[in-house]
């Protein structure tokens, strides 16, 4: 990556409006019974993909995009959840622009945030991968809202069922594997894979981007 100013996460953390877009897109969210999408959901994911990169031996540079594209990818959800990832990429130019942003990092994080949605996206990077793999991967039941268990839809049973997650990055191997707890009492395995597997199938073409393999563990087994 080309160098440029040097726009961290930190900065992008503390910009009002990158957090403003972020609280109205949660709100939106939340007001459609969808589950968090905030600034826990955002921080996880910036880490999640920056720790995939640095662990498979990509520059810190390359990391730190990741990990900024992480934090901004559902920004788009402040204006509609439909084709969320391309209204994130325009409103994360306008940001980035005026941060100072090298165009060719603004370029690749664009890239990143239009391609994260299974349903649109196609990952064509190392960042955009990582982006894709971080928000994949945070399934768990601290993201439910739904007060009431008897008016769980899916989404929330299987969320709600997800006791831990936890993504592990064999860097020897080239080895990622989302590592999952569902109490069954909550939900089946099969629902899991009912509304994950095009998420799942999505975290396997973005491994092999990043010239890896993916594998998911669920309560111990290994099921891909």
């Amino acid at each position: 990556m080309s160098a440029g100013a040097a726009v961290t996460l930190e900065d992008i953390q503390n910009d009002p409006g990158v957090l403003a877009y972020i609280q109205m897109g949660d709100d939106y969210l939340g007001t459609l019974g969808y589950t968090e999408h905030g600034l826990r959901h955002a921080n996880l994911v910036a880490h999640i993909a920056g720790n995939v990169l640095r662990r498979l031996g990509y520059p810190e540079r390359e990391a730190e995009v990741g990990a900024i594209a992480g934090f901004m990818h559902d920004i788009g959800n402040c204006i509609s959840r439909e084709f969320h990832g391309v209204s994130a990429a325009l409103l994360a130019k306008s940001a980035l622009v005026r941060l100072g942003m090298d165009f060719t990092e603004i370029a690749v994080v664009m890239n990143a945030l239009g391609n994260h949605e299974e349903e649109i996206g196609t990952p064509a990077t190392p960042v955009g991968a990582a982006v894709i793999i971080g928000d994949k991967a945070d399934v768990h039941h601290t993201r439910v809202r739904n007060p009431d268990p008897e008016m769980f839809d899916i989404h929330d049973r299987v969320n709600y069922a997800a006791k831990r997650s936890f993504l592990r990055v064999d860097e020897g191997s080239r080895l990622l594997t989302l590592e999952l707890d569902i109490d069954t009492r909550g939900s089946q395995v099969m629902e899991y894979f009912e509304i994950f597997l095009s998420r799942m199938q999505m975290c396997r073409k973005a491994a092999e981007v990043l010239d890896a393999n993916f594998s998911l563990v669920i309560n111990e087994t290994k099921l891909l």
